[in-house]
């Protein structure tokens, strides 16, 4: 049985994407991150909260740049 998904602050998602080659993409004044990858072009968006995000989204982030949940642990 594969291990849950930890708990993350959108900074911490930030941080793990930009080491797996994720580039912000400039915004204006915004409560969300686009990043894109520069090869893959895969893009995927990051809220910017206080809180945890919830594992539904991390999830979805997840598979939106195209990692695996073990990948992404890797990552944190």
């Amino acid at each position: 049985m594969l291990a849950r998904l930890p708990g993350a602050r959108a900074k911490e998602v930030i941080h793990a994407l930009e080491r797996a080659g994720f580039v912000a993409e400039p915004q204006k004044a915004t409560s969300h991150l686009v990043l894109r990858h520069p090869l893959t072009k895969r893009t995927t968006t990051v809220p910017i909260h206080s809180a945890e995000l919830p594992r539904w989204l991390l999830k979805k982030i997840i598979k939106d740049a195209d990692l695996s949940e073990d990948q992404f642990r890797s990552l944190l």
